[in-house]
């Protein structure tokens, strides 16, 4: 039995705002270890420069260019993956955006911005991805949440909010679709080095103030997301479903 719990051969993969960042990083892994990727976001030059860093690497990539915020360019991106490229076996939504502002002075178009990307993007390309999963009776869904489904932070409640709303949507889609043979679990990461944090990165107060709250007393590698993922996509989980799996290094142990 032993590695063949952890070998995704054979399998593709469609991560969502794969770029750079989390993303990136979690369909690099994938691909070590068997899986062919279909990477997506809206900037072709990125998409495009990421699927190059990855052929050049000896594995499986494409393209898929298509808004995850508009159901009708998902519905048609997925069709054409499924068509074009092959069945998708697993989904990662991992892509996201944050905007930080005191919530009394919130603007209201950026909630409208985090409330489309974060959570309706998770339900579009779940939804249209998953009626192809049922019909083969089985698939692997992963979801993006944060260690913000569980704390709060001033500045962020409508992130907040969203990231809440994908753990919870995470435990729907199990209730609806674990009978059709699909697993469906988030990846709750704590506070990793990424574009998306850059301005809490580059704060030497926030710094200090996450290594005096993290038992583990640092920022996450992007790459030891990798684990989770892999964990989460391939045999060994056969039975964990509706699950978030927080890689926090502990901070949501604490208060």
């Amino acid at each position: 039995m032993g590695s063949s719990l952890f070998d995704l051969t054979g399998m593709r993969a469609l991560i969502t705002g794969s770029g750079q960042g989390i993303g990136m990083a979690l369909a690099e892994g994938l691909a070590e270890h068997g899986a062919e990727i279909v990477l997506n976001g809206r900037t072709v030059s990125k998409i495009e420069a990421a699927v190059d860093a990855l052929t050049a690497k000896g594995f499986r990539a494409h393209s898929a260019i298509f808004d995850v915020t508009d159901h009708v360019a998902v519905a048609n991106g997925v069709a054409q993956i499924e068509d074009g490229v092959g069945a998708i076996d697993i989904l990662i939504n991992n892509a996201g955006m944050q905007f930080r502002s005191p919530l009394e002075d919130f603007p209201a178009d950026k909630w409208e911005e985090l409330l489309r990307t974060n959570i309706s993007s998770v339900f579009f390309v779940g939804q249209a991805v998953a009626r192809y999963m049922i019909q083969r009776k089985r698939g692997k869904i992963i979801n993006i949440a944060s260690v913000q489904s569980e704390l709060a932070r001033t500045n962020i409640a409508p992130y907040t909010a969203t990231k809440g709303a994908v753990r919870n949507l995470t435990r729907g889609m199990c209730a609806d679709w674990a009978k059709h043979g699909l697993q469906v679990n988030s990846i709750a990461p704590g506070y990793f080095k990424t574009p998306l944090n850059q301005a809490l990165v580059d704060s030497p107060e926030f710094s200090a103030w996450l290594t005096n709250r993290t038992p583990a007393g640092r920022w996450g590698d992007v790459g030891e997301l990798v684990g989770a993922a892999v964990f989460l996509a391939g045999p060994a989980s056969s039975f964990v479903n509706g699950h978030t799996l927080y890689v926090d290094g502990g901070i949501t142990t604490c208060l």
